[in-house]
This record gives C-alpha cells, structure tokens and sequence, in this order.
C-alpha cells in the first residue's frame, strides 16, 4: 500500500460558524456536529477568529480510493505508530484516509511505517 506525504503545514481549530471558513482552498476538512464546527487546513488559511487552534501538524494520505468494504487499514496505520508513541488525527473522505501527526513526528511515523512494508511516495 502506497502512502503520499502532503507538503502542507496544517492546522486543528475549531470555530464559531462555517462562515468563518474559506472553501475555495485546495485543502481543507469540515466537520459539524451537535457540539462544534472543527477545521482542518493549510496554517496559512486558518481562520483569523478560532475558538481553538493547535498548529505544528503534517499529514500523508492512503493513495488511492479505497473501497468500503476494506477493513482495518486504519486501525493497521494507527496500531503501527501508536506503538512507537506516535499520536494521531484521523480524517476520512470518501475516496480514502488521510492521518496527521505532529510535525516533530512526521519523519520518524513515517520510518516506522515503512519498516512495516508501506511505501511512502
């Protein structure tokens, strides 16, 4: 399975109300909820007003579309670094997953990744 490295600098936040963020970006999660509207983007696109923001993330992607009936890939991916102590941020889109890990880590889940047979492209 192949894994695509994003040369993005992203950003976690959560703000007051969806008008508070850009889509016109090439990169961006929404997601909304009973309790918050989160964001996930490019630092640079961050919205100037948030509730809350943790910078310093760096994300790879499953390349590919992964069908739905495929099961445990993530589970595989995040078993793999959170034996290494590697914390994550999952997100999921259609098409496939993306994980992020902090940005001090970013090299090192990706070593750890490809030891365990993952190519990372």
């Amino acid at each position: 399975m192949e894994l695509e490295k994003l040369a993005h600098n992203l950003t976690v936040c959560k703000v007051a109300d969806l008008s508070e963020i850009t889509t016109d970006t090439d990169f961006c999660f929404i997601a909304k909820t009973d309790e918050e509207f989160s964001l996930v983007c490019k630092t640079e696109d961050t919205p100037p007003r948030t509730i809350a923001r943790d910078d310093g993330w760096r994300a790879f992607r499953i390349r590919g579309v992964l069908d739905f009936s495929l099961i445990g890939i993530l589970s595989r991916l995040s078993g793999i670094l959170a034996a290494r102590g590697i914390g994550i941020f999952a997100a999921s889109t259609y098409n496939t997953d993306y994980i992020l890990v902090k940005e001090e880590n970013f090299e090192r889940a990706l070593a750890a990744l490809a030891d365990e047979g993952y190519t990372i492209v």
